[in-house]
This record gives C-alpha cells, sequence and structure tokens, in this order.
C-alpha cells in the first residue's frame, strides 16, 4: 500500500524556513539595492515556505507602508542570484534553494475582514437575544 503523505510541514522544513525567513530580512535590512523597484524600499520577509526536498522556497513580502507589490517582486526577480549567492553564505544548506517571491496579503485580507465586522448591519446581527454586544462585560 502506498504511503500517505501529510499537506502539514516537517520540524526541518519550518526550521529551514525561519532561518531563510532571518537571512533574507537580513539582508534586506543591511544590503542597498540598484533595481529602481527596490531602491529605497523596505520589505518585510512574513514567511518562507520551503518545499519538502528543500529545493524550493516560496518568500512572501511586504513593503513596508504599502507599495506596489508587483514591482518590488519583478525587482527581486532580477537580483534573485545575488540573493540566493547571500543565503548559500549565510545558510549552511545540501542545496541552495530556488525562490519564489509572493506577495503576502493576509494583512490585506484581515483588514478586510475586520472592516466587514464593524459594519453597523454585521454587529446588529452579531447581538445575542438580550441585545448585549458580543463579548460584552462577561467576556462570552
Amino acid at each position: 500500500m502506498a504511503k500517505q503523505r501529510s499537506k502539514t510541514p516537517g520540524q526541518r522544513q519550518l526550521r529551514i524556513g525561519e532561518e531563510l525567513r532571518h537571512a533574507l530580512a537580513l539582508i534586506f535590512e543591511r544590503e542597498t539595492f540598484r533595481d529602481p523597484n527596490l531602491a529605497k524600499v523596505s520589505i518585510t520577509v512574513t514567511e518562507v515556505r520551503p518545499s519538502p526536498d528543500l529545493r524550493l522556497a516560496r518568500v512572501y513580502i511586504v513593503p513596508l507602508g504599502g507599495g506596489n507589490s508587483e514591482g518590488i517582486i519583478a525587482g527581486l526577480k532580477r537580483v534573485k542570484p545575488y540573493l540566493r549567492r547571500e543565503l548559500a553564505r549565510r545558510v549552511k544548506l545540501r542545496f541552495n534553494p530556488d525562490l519564489i517571491f509572493v506577495a503576502d496579503n493576509t494583512f490585506d485580507e484581515a483588514d478586510h475582514i475586520a472592516r466587514l465586522l464593524h459594519k453597523p448591519e454585521v454587529v446588529r446581527d452579531l447581538k445575542d437575544p438580550d441585545g448585549n454586544e458580543p463579548n460584552g462585560p462577561n467576556g462570552a
């Protein structure tokens, strides 16, 4: 019978993802790039998800203070060889992972959900039958 593979990342994947995230954050903090899309832009690395074989890493980024995510990702693709060299120097792995840059939109989604929950009609529907606010004085 075939062995079932779980979708959750293993402990090694999580640990290496965090190491890569820290190394990339340090590179973005200390380096200045000549690429016009990356000049004078602060980038936050929110998460790095390596593949199970650790040969590919999906890097989720957010431009600090908002900005053109598509342009920043295009700039990061252009400086990817330099980033991979720096990662190989800082994080010792058997294989240097290929990097895929993705805009992290979880903050935008969370903001959208918060705005929806604060609409008057939604607040009205969330009240209990006694008319108390959700998460009222009893913490319920």
